[in-house]
């Protein structure tokens, strides 16, 4: 199964751009889903209906019904817990979902659209670039977070579980918890594993300009530093180049400097001329041009390397590639068997490979778009041979 995961600036036409992505592939004989968590339901408007193609499906994501389920069942798991606290139960009529439930919504559509053989190409309206940025990278982050807490929390319930059971004979919920935690591992980890798929690719949309660049510019350092690929840039709402208008060839001429900048720096670019309204309907969709699947680029390599010969001291490099970055907006911590990336706006925080966690950060620098952090042997845990 291909996925596109479609973002950008926002007011880029992200909307706009998934759709006609997704009309072109069912055009081409794929079984589509395209996939929206906008309320207000924008990408049905730009399709023309919900049947706008025999062979694409538009699902709008409804995380306020499966947020009230959630917290239904956690208030089941915890009756015993909550009685001894003297709390009162929530009724699933007065819930309102907390932030953060789109976001869970989308990854577990992603997760089931996965484990789903219906479709043969999945295509995602994400959020604007910064917000879509941080639900990529919420699985793994969140992943973290349950294998940092679950050990401590697991412990200290087997320890207190005699103890409660004596006082007020509550069992404690130790299990239950366990069992909801390694459920999210699962949810957790199948999102991953498409995000991280070598046939998931982001596209980006973006309309030419100064400001167009300048956010494409942060969103390709996100993308790369959480190693995720761009198969094609599509730069939108291109104005004609003659115009008699003075402004609208001004703005035009903007659009054109910008754009050969990209195809400069973009591997594949596509444009997307303006077509003097917005897009509805199959008809525009179509119009538009866009090319439902492209070839998924190389995944993203982070390789490790020897030192050259002339760096006696160091033994590694690990080359960690950040297009767009500018040394003043990078970070760096080694912390345990984890390096925090910073840059810019984004950070991350990497398990090491195998070989580094034995040798210390010996130092860092960017060259030609690349991170490259050099490690040295630590004496302490790789001797060396006399």
């Amino acid at each position: 199964m291909r996925t596109l995961l479609v973002t950008g600036p926002g007011g880029s036409g992200r909307t706009t751009v998934a759709a006609a992505t997704a009309l072109a592939a069912a055009d081409a004989g794929h079984r589509v889903l395209v996939l929206s968590a906008d309320r207000t339901d924008t990408l049905g408007a730009v399709l023309g209906g919900p049947h706008a193609h025999p062979g694409l499906t538009a699902r709008r994501l409804t995380p306020d019904d499966r947020f009230r389920d959630d917290l239904a069942a956690l208030q089941d798991r915890a009756a015993s817990a909550l009685d001894l606290l003297g709390a009162d139960r929530i009724d699933a009529e007065e819930l309102t979902p907390l932030p953060g439930a789109e976001e869970l919504a989308l990854l577990r559509a992603l997760r089931d659209a996965a484990r789903d053989d219906t479709y043969d190409t999945v295509v995602v309206d994400l959020p604007p670039a910064p917000k879509a940025l941080a639900v990529l990278a919420l699985p793994e982050q969140l992943r973290r977070y349950l294998r940092k807490l679950l050990p401590p929390e697991r412990q200290a319930a087997r320890a207190l579980r005699p103890m409660l059971g004596r006082l007020a004979g509550v069992p404690m919920p130790a299990a239950w918890l366990y069992e909801t935690a390694a459920r999210w591992e699962d949810d957790l980890t199948a999102a991953q594993a498409v995000i991280e798929a070598p046939t998931t690719t982001v596209r980006l949309v973006a309309e030419p300009g100064p400001a167009g660049a300048d956010a494409l510019d942060a969103a390709t350092t996100g993308l790369a530093l959480q190693g995720l690929r761009t198969d094609l840039l599509v730069a939108n709402r291109l104005l004609p180049d003659a115009s008699a208008d003075t402004w609208l060839a001004a703005l035009a001429a903007q659009q054109h400097k910008t754009l050969a900048a990209w195809e400069t720096e973009y591997e594949q670019v596509t444009t997307v001329r303006h077509l003097g309204h917005d897009p509805r309907g199959t008809d525009d969709l179509t119009a538009l041009g866009l090319p439902g699947r492209t070839e998924a680029p190389a995944p993203v390599q982070w390789p490790v390397t020897a030192a050259p010969a002339d760096e006696e001291n160091h033994a590694y490099v690990w080359h960690i590639p950040l297009p767009g970055v500018v040394r003043e907006e990078l970070g760096l911590i080694r912390r345990g068997d984890e390096l925090v990336i910073t840059a810019g706006v984004f950070r991350r925080i990497v398990t090491l490979p195998s070989a580094l966690r034995r040798c210390t950060v010996a130092g860092a620098g960017l060259r030609e778009g690349e991170l490259r952090v050099r490690f040295a042997p630590d004496p302490g845990l790789w001797p060396r041979e006399r």
